[in-house]
């Protein structure tokens, strides 16, 4: 169960998301220098919308795709507070695959695997980078890219995943229909 894990801050403390029971968490990895970079906005504007509604946000910044978050912690924070006005709280910069990914993601993943990417400018780009490095990319749960979202429902359930290449407005559809 979600609520199992915990993640750490920014500031180094521990957060055990059993603290957010009763609550709707959006969880994303993300990083400051990718094409993705301005879903920041989106973002910080569904936690401005719903947070007192029931809303948390996971920001976990990640550096394991194309080297976009390459910065420290106190770095990428400044970067999104300065660029984007980012009031939700951010996590400690995290690996999402691999032998040292946070446990959150090797749940996550289970829960929810990667089901194709949706309609946009980079749909072609991201599809074909991926086939040329792994023929068998598309039918394995890793998260593919920045900006991966996961949404959990007030009961814990991991009920949503959407890939970086997925409208803000589907996001926020999800989100609200959980509030």
């Amino acid at each position: 169960m979600i609520y199992d894990y915990s993640v750490t801050t920014g500031k180094g403390e521990e957060l055990k998301l059993s603290d957010y029971k009763g609550k709707v968490i959006l969880v994303v990895n993300t990083a400051t220098g990718c094409g993705f970079t301005p879903q920041y906005a989106p973002i910080e504007q569904l936690y401005k919308d719903y947070h007192e509604q029931g809303l948390e946000i996971l920001d976990i910044p990640c550096n394991q795709f194309g080297g976009q978050a390459p910065g420290s912690d106190e770095e990428i924070h400044a970067f999104c507070t300065m660029h984007f006005n980012t009031t939700f709280p951010q996590m400690k910069k995290a690996e999402v695959n691999g032998k040292n990914e946070l446990p959150l993601y090797t749940y996550l993943k289970s829960q929810k695997g990667f089901e194709g990417f949706q309609a946009h400018p980079y749909k072609e780009l991201l599809e074909k980078m991926f086939a040329e490095a792994d023929p068998d990319w598309d039918k394995k749960s890793d998260i593919k890219w920045n900006f991966t979202k996961f949404v959990i429902d007030r009961e814990g359930n991991v009920v949503a995943r959407f890939e970086p290449t997925a409208d803000m407005a589907d996001v926020e559809a999800c989100v609200k229909a959980l509030l």
